[in-house]
């Protein structure tokens, strides 16, 4: 059936493709339909199908190869663990085309950070599930993802203790055990000094009196009770990380 929106026609097009590349459903090298395919299936015209690849193009999201017309490109920049969320929740997808992650840890520790205890609200040297991996893009090391879980949540979501990898958004589980929604705060960016374990992750190698520099984004969950999860990624230097547009009115 034909797709017809009430907004721009090229911006509609572009994000049916867009969410498409990012849900893994068309992967690096995989060739979009030709222009007179997407014209009839959102019967838009051939200026709109123009107009909304070069949208993509700009995005990095595919690219222009000759005979084989318009393919998905490969990715030039880092999924934040937050942004994962949408994907994991439409499709069961944990990772896009080329990503793994390794180096997979589970702890219960007292937790001293104290930026970490004013997002859980823990008192110093209280319990909580950390869990560490990392990210990689096509075997390179692009960012590392702690998670930090409080008590409460663990209690509800068991799985946080276990050493396998989490299948779904624990979120989600969350949700589904207690009835109260899980809503990410603001996301945080800055720079700070990489830890020694940090560039071990991300393969980098230094002299030890070397300082290293990364940029590491934050979020913390909260229910309607409190904080129920801190997560931080630290990525590599030189990586480009996606920022979501906020949209007026959404």
């Amino acid at each position: 059936m034909a797709y017809r929106s009430d907004g721009a026609g090229y911006a509609d097009v572009a994000a049916h493709f867009r969410k498409r590349i990012k849900d893994g459903a068309l992967a690096p090298g995989d060739a979009l339909p030709s222009v007179a395919a997407v014209r009839e299936q959102f019967d838009v015209s051939a200026k709109t199908v123009s107009r909304a690849l070069g949208v993509l193009k700009s995005e990095g999201l595919v690219t222009s190869r000759g005979s084989l017309g318009t393919v998905v490109a490969e990715p030039s920049s880092v999924t934040s663990g937050v942004d994962r969320i949408p994907r994991i929740t439409r499709t069961g997808r944990r990772y896009g085309p080329g990503e793994d992650s390794t180096g997979h840890k589970v702890m219960l520790r007292s937790v001293h950070d104290p930026k970490v205890c004013r997002a859980l609200e823990l008192e110093p040297g209280e319990e909580a599930v950390i869990r560490i991996r990392t990210f990689r893009q096509n075997g390179r090391p692009t960012s590392v993802g702690v998670s930090v879980y409080p008590p409460r949540t663990w209690a509800e979501v068991p799985e946080l203790v276990e050493q396998e990898r989490m299948t779904e958004y624990f979120g989600t589980l969350y949700a589904e055990r207690t009835g109260r929604e899980v809503t990410p705060g603001e996301r945080l960016g800055y720079q700070r000094q990489a830890s020694a374990d940090e560039l071990d992750a991300l393969d980098i190698k230094v002299p030890a009196v070397t300082p290293v520099l990364v940029f590491v984004t934050d979020v913390t969950f909260h229910d309607e009770d409190g904080p129920v999860g801190y997560w931080e990624d630290v990525y590599a230097p030189g990586e480009k990380i996606r920022i979501p547009a906020e949209v007026p009115g959404q």
